[in-house]
């Protein structure tokens, strides 16, 4: 294999590498049951995915106070943690996402994530799925503020002496992109998660993927190796 300059690839991990959506959705609504409020809009609890977790709770319920929106999140975490340890979870990858991680790691890509989970929940998920290898950098809700502020992008970037030329965040949500056009680095938006292809393209993404299996040539187009 021919000398390469580095590449880093920074993946977001709900919605771009897992499907987790519905989980999310049902312990968000188990949550509010338990403090006794009325189900929540699901589609609001979707497009919140990604951001700090009281925050995106506020976004859902403004009307509520600071208060009711912590004892919330502290409800979501004991129902996921739950869930996750009864075995109730399915968080499928989504189609091509394991090949794909193998062709890039083969081609000597630097594999990273940043994403809002916990990085007790991004252990177990990638633990299950067996993915864990292919990554050099693990940040998550636990190293530094959330998206979209960039600082856990950042901080990846540093870490392994990459440039905002040769860095691509991939990710499903706003939030994704906005981090990445923060750090100066590239963005490409899935069009399998959470936020529409056109709000990711408004927000800035560089490109634009709707499936797996177009995402390798999309980076090489980026970094400038096609």
């Amino acid at each position: 294999m021919t000398d390469r300059p580095l590449r880093l690839a920074v993946f977001d991990c709900d919605g771009t590498l897992v499907d987790s959506g519905h989980i999310i959705v049902a312990a968000m609504t188990a949550a509010w049951a338990v403090e006794g409020l009325p189900a929540p809009d699901h589609a609001a609890i979707r497009h919140q995915v990604g951001l700090p977790l009281v925050e995106a709770i506020a976004n859902v319920v403004p009307e509520h106070g600071d208060v009711v929106h912590r004892r919330l999140a502290e409800h979501y975490k004991d129902v996921f943690h739950s869930g996750r340890v009864e075995g109730l979870h399915d968080e499928p990858l989504f189609p091509g996402c394991r090949e794909v991680l193998d062709e890039l790691a083969g081609e000597g890509v630097i594999l990273a994530i940043a994403t809002g989970k916990g990085r007790r929940g991004l252990k177990s998920t990638l633990d299950r799925h067996g993915i864990g290898h292919h990554f050099t950098i693990l940040k998550t809700a636990d190293d530094g503020p959330g998206k979209p502020n960039p600082d856990i992008l950042l901080d990846a970037m540093a870490e392994v002496g990459a440039e905002p030329w040769n860095t691509v965040m991939i990710g499903d949500t706003i939030f994704d992109v906005t981090m990445a056009v923060r750090a100066r680095a590239k963005a490409v938006g899935v069009g399998w998660g959470y936020h529409p292809p056109e709000e990711l393209r408004r927000a800035g993404a560089h490109a634009l993927a709707r499936g797996y299996d177009e995402l390798p040539r999309l980076l090489r187009g980026l970094w400038g190796d096609e």
